[in-house]
This record gives structure tokens, sequence and C-alpha cells, in this order.
């Protein structure tokens, strides 16, 4: 009847076992691309067994079973991780414990490298059954490749968001898949049929309040400029919270920027859509602007220490995630001394104002948009962790 005699009825029994599954995200952007990974997963294992560490949106999902914990896990900074030692110290060990007891068919690993990649290999030593399965891959390429062959020995499979990043994982003899970039289905979302406002400037100095301090008050300098030789041009700021909003406004009063720059309550990616051109720092909203094919200039500032430093750690020729993914020159990229106001004012100047130069890089924002990957990076993702939970290593 089951086609096998008791190899049928064992495989049968096989694919009806309960499965487990642990899982640590250490931040709140992995925390949603966790919970989007584990929503589709549930699909296919309405049963699984879910254990871990994450934030809210995993916890709505798993429950009980789950520790959140990112806002206290995400510190940022050398000196923050060592005033916190003890703590992650302690963290550590109590999920390891419960690893251990669990002994769960797959560890998922989603970014988090400094801890994650401790944590694997404390799983891989008491665990050798345990299949490890990274999702989002750490930026080793950037800032120390000499990481890459330790995590060959460690993880069974890399989960990529850019193209880029399989060829090195994979070539380095790591099993490597490109699943894209959860951001589309995010930014498919928001899209809207709008079209762009001639004159209107966006000013995205990012999420952070250090970011904010660093580099809204050069944005505004350069917006004045701008202002007095173009009186027709307008500002749009958008702010991250209430508070970074409160804080931006007052620096446009302070700037005597009031007619010209408006500060707005969240609404960044419609901006991205409305707006002729804008100045944007450097991070993610680079690659949201790309998406919506908004022509920028990167802007970033660090304290000088931080930047010397990382001037001697990264090995790449580009900061920003668009020029890093397109293997060249999109967008300009103005740092520390050079994002300046002269120089952005030069540059929103040709973006504004030089045709062949902006429709230039309307058509490589959209060639390097395309290699984000199409909707479904969740799904994708989701079907990989299937297979290591079936048993199958194709």
């Amino acid at each position: 009847m089951f086609g096998g005699g008791r190899m049928g009825l064992c495989l049968v029994a096989c694919a009806r076992m309960p499965k487990s599954l642990y899982i640590v995200v250490g931040e709140l952007s992995g925390d949603a691309h966790g919970a989007g990974l584990l929503r589709s997963l549930r699909r296919d294992f309405s049963d699984l067994t879910i254990r871990g560490a994450g934030g809210p949106q995993m916890k709505e999902i798993v429950g009980e079973g789950l520790r959140d914990w990112v806002e206290d896990s995400a510190v940022m900074g050398f000196w923050e991780v060592i005033k916190h030692y003890g703590w992650f110290k302690q963290q550590f060990a109590e999920m390891l414990a419960e690893a251990q007891k669990m002994q769960p068919e797959v560890l998922l690993l989603v970014d988090y490298p400094g801890f994650n990649l401790r944590f694997a290999k404390a799983v891989r030593a008491s665990l050798p059954k345990t299949k490890i399965v990274y999702y989002i891959s750490p930026q080793v390429w950037a800032w120390n490749r000499g990481r890459i062959p330790k995590m060959v020995k460690l993880l069974d499979e890399m989960m990529c968001l850019f193209p880029f990043e399989r060829e090195i994982f994979a070539s380095a003899g790591l099993k490597t898949t490109f699943v894209g970039h959860p951001l589309v289905d995010e930014l498919e979302a928001e899209r809207q049929e709008i079209s762009r406002e001639a004159g209107l400037v966006a000013l995205l100095p990012g999420s952070r309040e250090r970011e904010v301090t660093r580099l809204f008050p050069t944005m505004l300098e350069s917006a004045k400029l701008l202002h007095a030789e173009q009186p027709n041009l307008r500002f749009e700021a958008p702010a991250a919270s209430g508070k970074l909003a409160a804080m931006m406004r007052r620096m446009v009063e302070e700037s005597a920027m009031e007619e010209a720059v408006t500060v707005t309550d969240g609404g960044s990616l419609h901006l991205m859509q409305r707006a002729a051109c804008g100045v944007i720092a450097s991070g993610t909203a680079t690659l949201e602007a790309a998406y919506f094919g908004l022509p920028n200039c990167l802007v970033y500032k660090v304290a000088a220490l931080t930047y010397y430093l990382a001037k001697m750690l990264i090995k790449i020729p580009h900061i920003g995630l668009v020029n890093i993914l397109a293997g060249k020159s999109v967008v300009r990229e103005l740092i520390q001394d050079q994002a300046n106001p002269p120089a952005i004012v030069a540059e929103m100047k040709r973006l504004l104002y030089d045709e062949s130069y902006l429709e230039g890089m309307k058509h490589q924002l959209k060639v390097t948009a395309d290699l984000l990957g199409g909707e479904g990076a969740h799904e994708r993702a989701a079907s990989r962790v299937a297979e290591w939970l079936r048993g199958a290593q194709a």
C-alpha cells in the first residue's frame, strides 16, 4: 500500500515527525526579516517548533518560545559592546543551553555576525547534527575576508541578498544561494503612480540622532546656498521619529530656512517618488532611492578616528550600497571633508539642470535596482530552510 513495506512506513512517519528550529536575530531590521521568513516557513510546517531570540515581530509569530531581546542587543560600536560584555556572555550561555536541550534540525542565524558567528561555532562543536543556515550574509567581503574560510567550516548554507555575495562565498566553497533583497517587497507595497515635482529636493539625513546631528546642518547650509541662487527650489526632509522631527525643525529655524525647508513626520518613501533629486545619508535609504529611481548623491560623515580605522579595515572602492551593488560609481559619494556645502551644491545643480547627466544616472539606477531580485525574498529563503528541515541537501 505504501510502496515499500517497512521503508515506506518509515518514510511516511519521518515526514510527519515534528521539526524544530532555533533562530537568533539581534537587531530590529533582522527581526523584520526573520519574521517574514518564519511566516512563510509556517505555511509548510504548521507544527514546527521554534525557539530562539529576536524582536517583537518574531515574538508575534513564535510566542513564548522566543526571547525578545533586540532592544538591548542592538548596541553599536566597540566600546558599547565591551560595556555590555557580561550581559552578552550570560545571554550566549543561556541560548546555547536552550539549543543543546532542544537539539534542533536547523539553527537559523540572521545577520548580527559578531554574536552569531561565535554562536555558530559553539553549536557546531556541541550539536554536530544540527544544520546551520545563515540569512543575510555578513559584509565580511568589505572589512574582513579572512573570516570567510572559517565560515565555510561553520555553516551549511549562506543565503545572500546581493548577487555579488554569492560569487564571493561560493568560490570559497560555501553552499550559497542568492535569494534577493526583502526590501523589494516592502518598497513595492509603497509604490505610487505619481509625478516628480520639478524644483523639489529631498534631504535625507538618516534615521539615527548622531547621523542627523552630523549631516543635517550641512544639508541645510547647502540648501541655503542653492535657494539663494534659485529661489523657486523647495526642500523637504522626512524625520524618522518625533524626537528627530523636533530636533530637525529647531535646526531649520536656526538656519532661517523655514520658508524653503519643510520637515515632515516620516514619509521618506513617498518623498523619494516625488522629489526631483536628493541628498542622502549612506545606508539602506540609498537602495530605496535607487529602487524608486531618485537621482541623488550620497553623503557620509563620522568621527575622525572612526573614519581612520574604517579606512584601514574596509578594502572596497565604494561605501554606498548602490555603487557596491553596481560594481562602479553610479551616484557620487561625498565623504568626510568632501561632504561640504559647495560640493553638495555642485552635484545638486548637475542633477537639477544637466539633462544628459540626469538621464544617465536614472538608467544606471534602474539597472542596479534590478539586481536586488524580484519580490518574494522571504519565501525563497524559507524554501531553502524548509529543504534542510526535510533533510534534503540539494
